[in-house]
């Protein structure tokens, strides 16, 4: 389902006037639950996957899983690569040829965000951010992102789509991803 009828906007010809969008889990799960995340494009932002949130989102058969993987592999996603997800596999590697237990996933997609807007921030010129996330300990101040980079949860990236006429409604989308059977988060950040 889209919502509204505006069409996304093409990406202007120099990208890196316009900050990347990167997405945690969370935001992409409720997104696809609401069958929405084609809204992900509605800024005109370059959209790109952390390889260690996709891994995540489509290790398992999940509700949203081929969902998520149509909408990168059909939009030609980029995804950017980690050393996070790097060692993550050559741990996974050593401890099925050992037999030992596989390494923990805990924090790894939010290890994985922070290094690609690290590598972002150190190109020449600097590559500017938006992180879109639900996960609590990311609003916190904490969670550390070079200066510039914005955080932003669903709820408040749903309403500014909603502001800039983008969509019609945030609360529609909302209300199609708890349909759906999301427990949508609360958060709104900013």
């Amino acid at each position: 389902m889209r919502f509204g009828n505006v069409p996304a906007p093409t990406a202007p010809e120099n990208q890196r006037a316009r900050p990347a969008l990167l997405v945690d889990a969370g935001p992409l799960i409720t997104l696809a639950y609401a069958n929405a995340l084609d809204l992900l494009l509605r800024p005109g932002w370059p959209l790109r996957m952390v390889d260690m949130v996709l891994h995540e989102l489509t290790r398992r058969d999940t509700p949203t899983r081929e969902r998520i993987r149509n909408f990168v592999e059909g939009n030609g996603i980029p995804v950017m690569p980690t050393q996070t997800w790097q060692m993550y596999q050559l741990r996974v590697q050593r401890a099925a040829g050992s037999g030992l237990p596989p390494p923990r996933k805990a924090n790894l997609g939010e290890m994985a965000i922070q290094e690609s807007i690290m590598a972002l921030a150190l190109q020449d010129p600097p590559q500017p951010a938006v992180l879109l996330f639900e996960d609590h300990r990311i609003a916190r101040a904490g969670f550390m992102l070079p200066e510039g980079t914005l955080r932003t949860s669903t709820r408040s990236f749903l309403r500014m789509l909603e502001q800039r006429g983008f969509i019609p409604s945030a609360a529609e989308v909302e209300r199609c991803a708890v349909e759906a059977g999301r427990a949508f988060s609360p958060l709104e950040y900013p």
